[in-house]
C-alpha cells in the first residue's frame, strides 16, 4: 500500500468517508431487495363472521353392510359422494361428521370450517368401524349431543345408512331427540334386492361374509326402519338414486328450515408488504448513486 500522507496530498479531493458510506447503502439496498422477493406480509388477525344456516350432523354408516357392491361402486362411496356434494351446497350452515357401526362416534365437530369436514369425510371408511353393527339409535344421541342449546338455529340430524339396525331402540331415540327439538332426515343406500358384503384384507377384496352354515350374507336395505326414523322426528326419508336428484332434494328440504344467526372465528388475510421493502431499496440506490466519490467542497468555501 501506498503512504497515506503521499496519497493525501497527490488526490486532495478525495474522501475516505462516502467510499464507505456508498459501499454500506448498497448493501442495505441489496438486503432490502432480497427481503422484498421473499414477499413478508402482515395483518394477521382473528375476526368474527355471521352468516344465517342450521346446525346440520351428517351420521354415516360405516359397518362392513356398506361395502356392499349392488349400488355402484359400493355403497360407501355413493354414500361420501352424497356428502361431500351435500357440504359444497350448504355454505352458510354448521356442519358435524358423526359415523357409526356397532357404536357411534364424533369424527369432528359442528363447524362452518366445510374444508376441514370435506377431509374428514375423504378419510371415512369401514375400517374405522371397531365394532360391527350398526347402532342406528347412538347415532342418533351422539348426534343430539353435538348441538349447542343457545343455538336459535333449526337443528338437523341426516342419517346415511343401508338401515339395518342390529342394535334397537332406535325409534325412541328419535322420538327424544325430536321433542329436544331436533328434525331427523334418512337416506337409504342400497336396493332391496341386495348384494353380498366382500371382505378385504390389506385393500384386496378377499371374498365375502359367510353365516354360520357357511352361506353369503346378503345386506338389503331396510326402507321400513329408516322411514320410521324419519317419521319419528318428523322429517323425511331419501333413497339414494343415480343420478343427483337425492341431493338436490335434501338441499331443498334443508332451505325450507328456520335459519339463525352462526358466529364463527376466521383469520384475516394477510397484507403484502414487499413493495414498501423495494421501494426502501430503491430509495437507498438513488442515495448510493448520487453521492460523489469526492469531499464535498460547500463548508470549505473561503471567500478571499
Amino acid at each position: 500500500m501506498g503512504n497515506p500522507d503521499l496519497i493525501a496530498q497527490l488526490m486532495p479531493g478525495k474522501s475516505t468517508f462516502k467510499p464507505i458510506l456508498k459501499f454500506i447503502l448498497f448493501t442495505l439496498a441489496a438486503a432490502c431487495i432480497a427481503i422484498g422477493i421473499a414477499n413478508p406480509e402482515l395483518g394477521s388477525k382473528i375476526e368474527s363472521v355471521k352468516r344465517e344456516g342450521i346446525d346440520l350432523v351428517i351420521a354415516l354408516d360405516i359397518s362392513r353392510s356398506m361395502n356392499s357392491q349392488d349400488v355402484k361402486p359400493d355403497r360407501m362411496q355413493r354414500a361420501k359422494q352424497l356428502a361431500s356434494r351435500l357440504i359444497d351446497k350448504l355454505e352458510s350452515d354448521r356442519i358435524a361428521l358423526v359415523v357409526f357401526a356397532g357404536h357411534a362416534y364424533i369424527q369432528m365437530p359442528l363447524t362452518i370450517d366445510h374444508t376441514a369436514a370435506k377431509i374428514f369425510l375423504s378419510n371415512v371408511s369401514t375400517d374405522l368401524a371397531g365394532t360391527q353393527g350398526t347402532a342406528l339409535g347412538e347415532a342418533i344421541n351422539i348426534g343430539q349431543s353435538s348441538f349447542s342449546e343457545k343455538s336459535k338455529a333449526s337443528k338437523v340430524i341426516l342419517l346415511i345408512s343401508d338401515g339395518e339396525d342390529h342394535e334397537g331402540a332406535a325409534e325412541e331415540q328419535a322420538e327424544t331427540a325430536n321433542k329436544a327439538g331436533t328434525l331427523i332426515y334418512t337416506i337409504g343406500v342400497g336396493t332391496e334386492q341386495g348384494g353380498p358384503i366382500p371382505l378385504y384384507r390389506d385393500g384386496v377384496m378377499n371374498g365375502f361374509m359367510k353365516d354360520e352354515k357357511g352361506g353369503t350374507v346378503v345386506s338389503k336395505l331396510d326402507d321400513t326402519m329408516l322411514k320410521l326414523l324419519a317419521e319419528k322426528g318428523e322429517g323425511k326419508y331419501f333413497r339414494l338414486n343415480e343420478n343427483n336428484q337425492t341431493m338436490e332434494d335434501v338441499v331443498n328440504e334443508l332451505s325450507k328450515l328456520k335459519k339463525g344467526g352462526i358466529e364463527s372465528k376466521r383469520y384475516t388475510d394477510y397484507d403484502d408488504q414487499f413493495q414498501w421493502v423495494l421501494a426502501g431499496a430503491l430509495f437507498l440506490l438513488l442515495c448510493e448513486l448520487i453521492i460523489p466519490d469526492r469531499k464535498s467542497t460547500l463548508f470549505n468555501w473561503k471567500p478571499f
